[in-house]
Parts: structure tokens; C-alpha cells; sequence
């Protein structure tokens, strides 16, 4: 079994997929999770991004199905999370109003983020390194501080972090552990990203969501494209059993067997 083959196998992802079974299929994996948890409902971080967005519309889906089944209340909390200013924080608010979602929440992250920031700072200075924080260390404090404020408010509402995290993500490791990597449940899992703007379309995401140049958001002008050193197009071919480029290919290998440890379970003793 080739490189290429093993990692499809074991991320599942298939070379083309039907789309509202899919939905389906997801929908139900949700509802059965809430009810086996004893949660009142989901909350979903949207981002503006096609991922968040494709997840948020699954979410609304599960919960409105469940508090018609059930004869009870079940909710979908949006949680918009921007640091200072954000550009497109308008797409989180257009995904909110595209799904109708009644209960929504904006949380901005830069005063606890510059906080942790400066303290990372000091502590550095006492063993001798007068430095700032990186700009990829603090990118990972905005995506864990925004990770604890979605678990805050899960708890207080008794919901279930739902996460975005899909297959040209896993293979890549693009993600922060234990920041948009710690969640309680991923409905994407198996998709690419081809796939998973296959599923935000037939869902009702914006268009110009849908076909939006894809950004982490950790800083200004980030694109994953851009950073990753690979378009999705050609990760979504990988994923699909497609020839690539050898350099694609390459690349794509060589990201997933350096981040094999965010895929793997904790190790110990």
C-alpha cells in the first residue's frame, strides 16, 4: 500500500461523496451524541469561514430536529470570536442569519490574549530571554484562549463544543492543539475541503462564503494556502486518490508525518 493509500484509509476519506446523505448522516451522528450526553444542545465558534459555517448549519439542523422529536428545547449557540478588530466578522453574522440562529454570542479574545501575551513575556525575561512573544506563539494563545471561552459558556449552558476540524486539516495538522483542536465532537471528519464546501452549498452557506480564500485568522494577511505551501485544490486531489505533483505530494507526506501527534492519542507509560 502506497503513502497516499494508507493516509485516505485512515483519515476516510471517499473520491466522491452524495451530498444529502452526507447531511444526513452527519445530522443524526449529532442528535444521537446530544442525547447519549445529556446535553441541551450545541455550541459551534463560527469564524466567517466556509468550515465553521458548513458545521454551524449541521448543528441548527440536529437541534431543531431534536426539539421537534423530543417535545423540548434544544439549542445551537453561534460564538463569534474576533481579536480587536475583525475584517469579516459580518460573514459570522451572515452565517447567523443565514441558519436563523436565535441564540448568538460575540466574545472578543484581544484583552485576555494581550494579557496572557505579557505575562509570556515577563516569564521569559526572568530566565534571561528579553524578547517578545512570537507571532506563532501568540497565534496559538488566540486560538486557546478562544477554546476556553467556548468551553466556559458550554458549561454554563450545558452544551457540546462542536468542532470544524475535516481531513485536508488532519493531514496537514493545521490546527492548534488544544485550541481549535479540543473539542467534544467533529461532524466533519472524513470530508476534504472540496467536500466540505460541497456540503456548506447544499446547506444554504452564503456563496461568497463558500468560494472564500480560507484563513486561520491568527494574524493579519494569513492565508492557509499561503502558509502551508500548498493549495487545497491539490490537497483535496491527494485525498481523493488523484495524481499530484511529486512536490505536492511530498509536502503533503511530509506534514502528516510531522504531525502525527495531534492525530495520536496522549502518549504514556
Amino acid at each position: 500500500m502506497s503513502m497516499q493509500e494508507e493516509i485516505i484509509a485512515a483519515l476516510g476519506v471517499r473520491p466522491s461523496i452524495d451530498v444529502e446523505a452526507e447531511v444526513r448522516k452527519r445530522v443524526d451522528f449529532l442528535k444521537a451524541y446530544v442525547l447519549e450526553a445529556g446535553a441541551k444542545g450545541l455550541l459551534i465558534a463560527i469564524s466567517g469561514g466556509v468550515d465553521s459555517a458548513a458545521a454551524a448549519g449541521l448543528c441548527k439542523r440536529a437541534t431543531d430536529e431534536l426539539t421537534a422529536e423530543e417535545g423540548k428545547e434544544y439549542i445551537t449557540l453561534g460564538v463569534f470570536q474576533p481579536y480587536g478588530e475583525q475584517e469579516d466578522i459580518g460573514h459570522s453574522y451572515e452565517v447567523a442569519g443565514a441558519f436563523d440562529l436565535t441564540y448568538r454570542v460575540e466574545t472578543n479574545i484581544e484583552e485576555a490574549v494581550n494579557e496572557i501575551a505579557l505575562e509570556v513575556e515577563h516569564s521569559l525575561k526572568s530566565i534571561g530571554q528579553h524578547r517578545h512573544i512570537t507571532r506563532q506563539g501568540k497565534g496559538n494563545v488566540k486560538a486557546r484562549t478562544r477554546m476556553v471561552m467556548q468551553y466556559a459558556l458550554a458549561f454554563e449552558n450545558n452544551l457540546l463544543v462542536v468542532g470544524t476540524d475535516h481531513a485536508s486539516e488532519a493531514i496537514t495538522g493545521f490546527y492548534t492543539k488544544w485550541g481549535d483542536g479540543a473539542v467534544d465532537i467533529a461532524p466533519l471528519t472524513s470530508l476534504n475541503k472540496r467536500q466540505v464546501r460541497q456540503l456548506a452549498a447544499y446547506l444554504g452557506v452564503p456563496a461568497d462564503i463558500v468560494t472564500k480564500v480560507p484563513t486561520a485568522g491568527l494574524w493579519p494577511g494569513q492565508t492557509d494556502e499561503a502558509e502551508l505551501g500548498i493549495t487545497y485544490d491539490e490537497n483535496s486531489d491527494y485525498l481523493e486518490g488523484k495524481t499530484v505533483s511529486p512536490g505536492a505530494a511530498k509536502k503533503l507526506e511530509s506534514l502528516y508525518r510531522r504531525t502525527a501527534h495531534k492525530r495520536n492519542v496522549i502518549p504514556g507509560i
